[in-house]
């Protein structure tokens, strides 16, 4: 091949090997006092997205850093995504820095720990802190049952034998499914996923790509997303699918129902199934099918008629009144002709 190289894989090839896009974040656990102690990390992935009981965050850690140890004990932990600030990655890179104690990290924290919703909602329970500077924050506990990780212990070293995917699954390395409990967003970004996310109200997320050369963290700053229209013909059943799973927590559609959505405009998609859950709402109706979008449909065909109707008796009274302007302006003219 004479476009590429052969690279050899080596141990962490995603920043040794390779150059691989990932997130920067903070994860806040709790020490042996029930303090809130934060590391750097950027090895975290969605894992459980959908269609099971909960969701899930995928975290890899060393397994003889201060998040492993906690985890491994409490198993709760707050997943702080920051937002791009040169001032913010100079504190970030001074919390990833292995080795340091939970009491030396918090003396070199530059962030402000506040109480998550979790705390607030569970005074007599203990849990981590969020960061106040975060755009988002996931509050979450590792899920031990998962591939038997459940009697997994802090130890300074791990002989095996391990776990395929959660717990200590290498002699250095650990995997942690993460539940996640609750998203806590800024207002600004709130709103913006649920009136409509643009380039304008798009988070400031940087773009991490780890430790180089054994001496520097590379991050990319931020920029305004590029936006690309769905082509049509892809506005297909799975896309309308998407925007209505999406559309309330309690309203839900059946295909049926979904079917009848394919041909609206994409641009109307979004105000015709808010409208669809207002009607449900009103009626007591938690699952729309075809029958009730018939329904829906038939109402706002008589809806329309009505409204086409009046509109009707609106332009014939402004032709009156502009054919009694016009007789009455010729009978002036006539008049003053005479």
């Amino acid at each position: 091949m004479k476009d590429f190289k052969d690279l050899r894989i080596v141990n962490n090839f995603y920043q040794s090997s390779s150059f691989f896009p990932m997130p920067t974040t903070l994860i806040g656990t709790l020490d042996e006092n029930n303090e809130t102690s934060f590391g750097a990390y950027s090895l975290v992935f969605p894992y459980y997205i959908g269609y099971r009981d909960y969701f899930a965050m995928l975290l890899q850690s060393r397994n003889t850093s201060n998040t492993c140890k906690h985890l491994l004990k409490n198993g709760k932990c707050s997943i702080n995504f920051m937002p791009d600030d040169k001032k913010y990655f100079k504190g970030i890179v001074a919390l990833g820095y292995p080795g340091d104690t939970p009491e030396q990290k918090r003396k070199l924290n530059i962030f402000t720990p506040i109480d998550g919703l979790r705390q607030e909602e569970n005074p007599n329970e203990k849990y981590p802190k969020v960061i106040k500077e975060a755009f988002q924050v996931f509050e979450c506990t590792w899920d031990r049952e998962l591939d038997n990780a459940q009697n997994d212990v802090y130890m300074d070293e791990y002989p095996g034998p391990y776990h395929n995917f959660n717990g200590i699954t290498s002699k250095h390395g650990a995997h942690f499914i993460l539940k996640v409990e609750k998203i806590l967003m800024k207002e600004k970004y709130h709103n913006s996923i649920l009136q409509g996310v643009t380039k304008y109200n798009f988070p400031p997320i940087p773009t991490n790509f780890g430790f180089r050369d054994s001496q520097h963290f590379f991050e990319s700053q931020f920029s305004r997303p590029l936006i690309e229209d769905v082509p049509k013909k892809e506005l297909n059943l799975s896309s309308v699918r998407y925007a209505a799973d999406r559309a309330d927590d309690v309203v839900k559609f059946t295909d049926d129902a979904i079917k009848l959505l394919v041909n609206v405009p994409r641009v109307f998609l979004g105000l015709v199934l808010k409208g669809c859950v207002k009607w449900a709402k009103e009626n007591n109706v938690t699952l729309i099918t075809e029958k009730e979008m018939n329904i829906i449909n038939e109402q706002r065909k008589k809806k329309k008629a009505e409204m086409m109707s009046k509109s009707g008796w609106i332009i014939w009274v402004i032709i009156g009144a502009i054919l009694v302007g016009l007789v009455s302006f010729l009978l002036y003219n006539f008049k003053n002709k005479k």
